[in-house]
């Protein structure tokens, strides 16, 4: 039976946490987010593994968690770079250090994927039970053009440390993603959440509503529509913005959902998402660990 392959998205800068948040070890053991995270896709059926990083944090990646779980699994390397993929015709802005964003970096990785794919944030804890569902939906025959998102309860996604970027979701009866918008900054309140935006009155999100935690389930073909949308975007963004600009990963299912060119497909989970989005996150990351260890979901150490 195919195993798909789980794409990492490793390169952010972590600047709200104050560094590189990637690779901070959350148990006793030493073991990062990322270790679980790929431990679960492993276990859920996953083969392959692509980390996407930057050029200049290798060794350290390797230091962290490469090396160590090299032995255990298919794990290959992609690179994001300012130049990575770029289409001809485009250059890079000058001055401009800010990475292309999270589609980008998925397209960077495109040359290390076989066939269908996940694709992941390196700081995000997921839950076991949202990787088998990924897994479960890419192993299954399907339409070409019919994706999936595994889709978060509102509340299962907050930080007490602060704000968090969420896409918010719309769904429809049959349980098809209609819509997908980035709110930058949501808190959370009785009952829900909700978000801020400048100079307007706070937006209320009720408990239950759909976010994306950038857990994607794509058929491989999405990535030739990665490319074209890349172009599309330096050439009609760049310009009003161009030293912050991003290409997201959610804006391309969400454009081809808009055009009639493809589905996505909505896998529900009660999981809770855990990451360490501000310094005074960790601290809550390592205790939720430390439970599951004790609760026998995860050993000690992972990759014994």
């Amino acid at each position: 039976m195919n195993k798909p392959t789980l794409v990492i998205m490793a390169a952010g800068l972590g600047s709200r946490f104050g560094g590189c948040k990637q690779i901070t070890p959350v148990d006793p053991a030493g073991q990062l987010i990322i270790d679980y995270s790929i431990y679960d896709a492993v276990r859920a059926g996953f083969g392959r593994v692509v980390c996407i990083i930057k050029p200049e944090m290798e060794d350290d990646f390797r230091a962290a968690i490469g090396d160590r779980i090299a032995r255990r699994v298919d794990l290959r390397y992609a690179y994001q770079t300012m130049e990575t993929c770029m289409p001809a015709g485009f250059s890079v802005p000058e001055g401009r250090t800010r990475p292309w964003g999270t589609a980008h970096a998925v397209l960077s990785a495109a040359d290390a994927i076989e066939g269908d794919f996940a694709a992941i944030n390196a700081d995000d804890f997921y839950g076991p039970s949202a990787f088998q569902a990924a897994c479960d939906f890419l192993r299954a025959p399907g339409p070409e053009n019919v994706h999936a998102m595994v889709g978060y309860r509102i509340e299962n996604t907050l930080t007490e440390n602060g704000s968090v970027s969420r896409g918010v979701c719309a769904v429809d009866g049959e349980g098809m993603l209609t819509e997908i918008t980035e709110r930058l900054k949501i808190e959370a309140r009785p009952g829900g959440a909700a978000y801020l935006e400048e100079n307007q009155p706070e937006v209320f999100i009720p408990a239950g509503t759909i976010v994306s935690m950038n857990l994607w389930a794509f058929r491989h073909g999405v990535l030739e529509e990665m490319r074209a949308r890349f172009a599309d975007f330096l050439r009609d963004r760049l310009p009003a913005n161009p030293m912050k600009a991003e290409y997201f990963l959610p804006s391309v299912p969400d454009a081809l959902i808009r055009e009639g060119k493809a589905k996505v497909r909505v896998l529900d989970t009660h999981e809770r998402w855990y990451g360490v989005t501000y310094p005074q996150d960790l601290a809550a990351v390592q205790a939720a660990m430390a439970r599951m260890r004790r609760d026998g979901v995860y050993p000690d150490e992972l990759w014994r």
